[in-house]
């Protein structure tokens, strides 16, 4: 019978229920958990097709010693030892570990454990530093604690929702559709977007803010200005239970709309509206991402935000409160364990002696850290520099998703001993580790995640891992026994990590510290099994239904139990130059995750958007010569360099550019875009200034273009610019620069390893600046490859289509020279809907039959329907064919 597992999806915060249905002969199929109160059975693209990603092509297997398989034994000796000796030499902060939101608590625990309690040393950070480190400082500023005060619901519930530097529709987009199933019902309800992009998020809003890059903090100073000025602030709140409230508002200045217009770049009649309508509704919920956090002003951000929140009262009752929208599937947990180089576990806080005494005597540790460690820019300019001897890298790719990531890989070259922990064998950063150790991937690992509502859910496993793959805590376990710490690390498994964990957020806790989940301080390995999703905190003797907000009482988490107001000040800077005139902006898009070492895998995801982009404003695109689809270079004063296609967009401000961040060595020529980011950072938080970087800007000359599909993965592509994606039943590939000096027919018989008795046919035209070729195997395509001296026109999702047919007709097979479909086979365009492969054609086509809404062409052609991420895609394509469709 087919056995079915309840689990968690391992991509973005929102924390999303699975059910994995494991078929007999060993196929996988997921769908949504009905019953998991973050989703209620909704699925994103990117969790509908997990199932795709599950290929072992590319995993690592076994462990690796300089580049050989070695024992588990032999690679695991070698790790004790080398940590051994670096801290026997050198002193504990010689070492040092790099982790991952990717991790299960549990594997971030037992890393925290080891580190902090017992090598001595809090050089342990991780990705989460790239992501949230701002609301981690702003909330333990404003107060006392890292909390989230709210809950999904609380989106559901208010009258008005700002969206600050998120764009939620695609990066949390099953909260994104639960907002807008909310306003649906409930037209009254306000929506604004703060984003200097129109992203795919605006498509709900009512009020659209195009603000400045890290125009964030004037806005908010004014918004606090103008709500004293408006007789908004609640005195009674602000007066008993917080502090700090007249030098904030001092700071903050005057509400003068023309000077805030000024700082933001906004029109002062945006601002007026925005102001009024915040000071006039109750019941907001501001939520926030990684525009805000993203900053080397994040930290400020965060608390001008909350400081308008406490200023009203408006915090912690339903449908009102600051909402940190967390990127990571558990970059939560990784907070409630002290993941941070500049945390304790539970929430305690590493310069805080007590706190640090506490932890000590539960852990029986022997020599505790006593101060923050590094956190992750300033870990890698140590490695950079030689104070780091021995570093431990865990299911994160540093060498592309660090600032000045050039600098980044010099350092890891250069570290004496390093090890990666990762599911994939040939990651940017995996490539460069001394030991290379097989980790389990999703499915295969127990263990819990919590999500942005603070609600810890299982992950469980339903496939056996590949080859000798093993979870990362026992990994670290079996190190820390080697180095002499037996008994503290003898762990049966994941449940009794877990178990320690609720014990220690209970030890000696009394309600003074905000995480307790003492409840379940001793559960055992069957409770754990069946461990259903829960919201924290749960204390000791916790009421199963008890209210799960936070600050609604005006209790707080500092020792007097108020709350703080942070003095924040306007700081708009300037950084781009006459020789670096444009702003950079990174992130993500709506298919794909992280450096793509799981969606990558799904031919599905990857056919919305295959190969790198900048996204341009046509006037800017105009002036530099720059048409739709071009190659485009950007360099920073890093010395980086990207080359990616051209996507013109009103969407984009003028000025500004948008690169997503997914694009690696393994999968592009040049589109490594952290690469061009500099290091700068916020002083209190160490997050990097991801998204506000200076670049230039020039198209990017190339003597062919070409697109190619094939059956197999191809040899290192030696051109200027080149992009893979997956495909069913192969790879399709973007070219571009200088043919290749042997011809491209011997080529195209090297890279793509075609067997001798291969048939190749195709032409050349155009006096030899176009050549098409196919290359075949029996009825089975091999290869198809076109070049052109400009850029190639072939319906792309078509022909890539074709590995996966037979092609037994040798004069059928003259429509693959074609580029493009017979007649009587439509073309279905570029794939717009990712969950059921709809093309932008056949959208259209039921535009222009009469369907003039997004349901309807839901309702024919199905595009829409499951996760709603492309539903304003659809809409703008519909708002295009509006007129042909009148006539």
């Amino acid at each position: 019978m087919p056995a079915e597992t309840r689990t968690t999806c391992p991509y973005c915060g929102v924390g999303c229920g699975v059910i994995a249905r494991v078929e007999d002969d060993g196929r996988v199929s997921v769908r949504g958990d009905p019953e998991h109160p973050a989703n209620f059975g909704r699925l994103c693209s990117k969790g509908s097709a997990l199932a795709e990603t599950l290929d072992p092509a590319g995993r690592a297997l076994s462990p690796m010693l300089h580049g050989r398989p070695v024992s588990w034994d032999t690679a695991l000796d070698a790790v004790a030892t080398a940590f051994s000796d670096a801290i026997r030499d050198h002193g504990p902060d010689s070492v040092a570990f790099y982790l991952s939101g990717q991790l299960l608590t549990e594997d971030y625990y037992v890393a925290n454990k080891l580190m902090k309690g017992f090598l001595g040393s809090a050089n342990i950070d991780t990705n989460s530093r790239l992501c949230m480190a701002s609301s981690v400082a702003g909330h333990r500023r404003a107060f006392g604690s890292d909390t989230v005060p709210g809950t999904y619901e609380d989106l559901e519930l208010a009258d008005l929702v700002v969206l600050v530097g998120s764009n939620m529709a695609w990066c949390h987009p099953v909260l994104y559709q639960r907002l807008a199933v909310a306003k649906a019902a409930r037209p009254s309800m306000k929506v604004v977007v703060i984003d200097p992009r129109r992203t795919a998020s605006s498509d709900l809003a009512d009020l659209h803010l195009a603000i400045r890059p890290d125009g964030d903090v004037a806005l908010f100073t004014g918004l606090l200005a103008h709500l004293a000025e408006t007789g908004a602030i609640d005195e009674d709140f602000v007066g008993a239970h917080t502090r700090g409230f007249a030098q904030a508002l001092m700071a903050a200045g005057r509400a003068d709309p023309a000077t805030i217009a000024e700082a933001t770049g906004l029109p002062a009649q945006q601002v007026c509206q925005f102001l009024a309508l915040f000071a006039a509704t109750e019941k907001v919920v501001t939520c926030y991402s990684q525009g805000v956090n993203q900053s080397s002003v994040g930290s400020d951000k965060v608390n001008a935000i909350i400081n308008c929140h406490l200023a009203t009262g408006r915090i912690g009752r339903p449908g009102m409160g600051p909402f940190s929208l967390t990127g990571q599937p558990n970059a939560m947990g990784g907070r409630e364990v002290g993941g941070l180089a500049n945390m304790l576990a539970a929430h305690m806080a590493i310069e805080n002696p007590q706190d640090r005494d506490r932890v000590q005597r539960f852990w029986k540790a022997p020599a505790m850290a006593d101060r923050p460690g590094l956190k992750a820019v300033d870990l890698f300019e140590a490695v950079a520099d030689g104070r780091i001897k021995a570093l431990w890298i865990m299911s994160t790719n540093p060498v592309v998703s660090m600032p000045d990531a050039d600098r980044v890989k010099a350092a890891i070259e250069t570290c004496p001993f390093v090890v990666v922990s990762d599911i994939e064998m040939h990651t940017d950063t995996a490539r460069l580790a001394h030991v290379l150790l097989p980790a389990t991937g999703w499915g295969e690992k127990n263990g819990t995640v919590t999500n942005s509502e603070r609600r810890i859910s299982r992950q469980r496993a339903f496939l056996p891992p590949p080859g000798e793959g093993r979870p990362d805590w026992w990994q670290m376990a079996d190190v820390a026994r080697r180095m002499g710490f037996e008994d503290a690390f003898a762990y049966p498994g994941p449940h009794a990590i877990f178990a320690e964990h609720a014990a220690l957020s209970a030890f000696e806790n009394g309600g003074s510290r905000d995480f307790d989940i003492g409840a379940h301080a001793d559960t055992t390995e069957a409770e754990y099994a069946a461990l259903k999703p829960f919201q924290w905190p749960q204390p000791a003797q916790a009421m199963p239904d008890a209210d799960r907000r936070f600050f609604g009482d005006g209790r707080f988490f500092h020792s007097d139990r108020r709350a703080r107001f942070v003095a924040v000040t306007e700081t708009v800077e300037t950084r781009t130059s006459p020789a670096f005139p444009f702003v950079l902006n990174t992130g993500r898009v709506r298919d794909h995750w992280h450096t793509m070492t799981r969606t990558g895998k799904s031919a599905r995801l990857s056919a919305h958007l295959a190969e790198p982009f900048a996204e341009i404003h046509p006037h800017d695109a105009a002036a530099y010569g720059i048409a739709d689809a071009d190659l485009v270079e950007l360099e920073s004063v890093t010395g980086g360099r990207v080359v990616v296609r051209a996507l013109l967009t009103r969407r984009q401000a003028p000025g500004a550019v948008f690169v997503p961040m997914h694009w690696t060595d393994e999968t592009a020529a040049l589109g490594r875009v952290d690469t061009l980011i500099p290091g700068r950072r916020d002083p209190l938080s160490g997050q990097p200034a991801l998204k506000h970087a200076a670049v230039s800007l020039r198209r990017h000359a190339a003597a062919f273009h070409g697109f190619a599909v094939a059956s197999s993965r191809p040899l290192p592509l030696p051109f200027d610019y080149w992009a893979l994606a997956r495909c069913e039943g192969g790879y399709r590939m973007e070219l571009a620069g200088q043919p290749p000096a042997e011809g491209w027919q011997a080529w195209l018989q090297t890279a793509f390893h075609l067997p001798p008795q291969a048939e190749v046919t195709g032409y050349v035209a155009r006096e030899g600046r176009e050549l098409r070729l196919a290359a075949f195997g029996g009825d089975r395509l091999l290869a198809l490859l076109f070049v052109s001296d400009e850029p190639v026109a072939v319906s792309r999702p078509w022909a890539a289509g074709q590995l996966a047919e037979p092609h037994p007709d040798r004069r059928m097979r003259t429509r693959l020279i074609a580029g493009r479909p017979p007649a009587d086979q439509p073309d279905k365009g570029a794939i717009l809907c990712s969950c059921m492969g709809i093309g932008v054609n056949e959208i259209a086509a039921a535009a222009e039959g009469g369907c003039s809404s997004v349901q309807a062409v839901g309702a024919q052609t199905g595009a829409g329907t499951n996760c709603g991420s492309c539903r304003p895609e659809i809409r703008k394509i519909l708002e295009a064919l509006r007129p042909v469709a009148a006539e």
